[in-house]
């Protein structure tokens, strides 16, 4: 256990001692929220004013709580894989600067590197988007707040699980990468897709049914989908409240993913945190198997 610790504040403190490492990571869920703010937000508002009836008239406070939900659901969720991708290079700079072989030489589990590694990067991370939920839910404040205190604390724990699930599976291609050039290659290829795969860029409704099908069985969408039911369900009361048609608000919550169908049945919430859990749990367990293996084949 105490080499357990040391292992994890060393490589915590090598992670903030490169300034340029951490702030990159904190300002980058910031800024992905003025750029979403300023080319999404209408596209959004789009969205939802198309898919309410036209006879209502909905205040403009509650469209803006609709729209920052959406918003900051999209950033919270993609942020909580790359940023983890991001925290993680640590384990590959070792690899490329020949650290690890002063770690491997030492009386060393290569699960208990392995361990090390995944807890520090988990610290790291969630630092970095605890944070970013801060500047969320005042983005959020300042917009159109319907969020309750239970809703706010399910938000908390779905970006500690997302970010759990982040660590894992960077934790598990990392392991495969040796050099800067591999961990850059697939830093670009993750932040410039995951969006897309995980559903917050686009509603997963707006792929075609065949592509809608192939999602549906990523864990990463389950994910997303929990984040943005707790930070949009208060504004949609809301909209219940004031005597949105069940019909419409129906096609408003499959319109923005709050509703999501696994081959034409929909997945219930507990459903969802049990696909993410196990998912964590399962890729954890093949990276610390990889690592205890690749160690015995080290000592041999």
């Amino acid at each position: 256990m105490k080499t357990l610790k040391a292992l994890i504040r060393r490589n915590t403190k090598l992670f903030f001692k490169d300034k340029g490492m951490f702030f990159t990571s904190l300002i980058t869920p910031a800024i992905l929220l003025v750029l979403y703010a300023t080319f999404l937000g209408n596209v959004y508002r789009s969205s939802f004013t198309d898919n309410l009836p036209a006879f209502l008239e909905i205040p403009e406070k509650v469209i803006n709580g609709l729209v920052g939900g959406q918003l900051i659901s999209s950033i919270l969720a993609v942020s909580c894989v790359t940023v983890a991708f991001c925290s993680n290079m640590l384990m590959v700079q070792d690899k490329a600067n020949g650290s690890i072989r002063d770690l491997t030489v030492s009386p060393v589990k290569g699960s208990t590197l392995a361990i090390s590694y995944y807890l520090s990067t988990l610290i790291c991370t969630l630092t970095v988007c605890f944070t970013a939920t801060a500047i969320c839910l005042g983005y959020i404040a300042v917009t159109g707040w319907y969020m309750s205190a239970g809703e706010v604390i399910l938000l908390i724990c779905d970006v500690l699980l997302l970010v759990m699930f982040g660590t894992a599976l960077s934790s598990l291609i990392n392991f495969f990468l040796s050099t800067q050039g591999q961990i850059s290659a697939v830093g670009t290829v993750i932040s410039s897709t995951y969006g897309f795969i995980c559903g917050a860029y686009m509603p997963i409704s707006q792929f075609s049914e065949g592509l809608q099908k192939v999602i549906s069985c990523l864990p990463g969408t389950y994910g997303t989908v929990l984040v943005r039911n707790h930070a949009m369900s208060g504004a949609l009361r809301e909209l219940e409240a004031l005597g949105v048609p069940a019909e419409a608000m129906t096609a408003l919550r499959d319109a923005v993913d709050c509703n999501l169908y696994f081959f034409e049945t929909k997945v219930s919430m507990g459903a969802m945190y049990a696909v993410v859990a196990v998912t964590v749990a399962a890729v954890l367990g093949a990276y610390i198997m990889l690592n205890a293996r690749a160690a015995k084949r080290e000592a041999r």
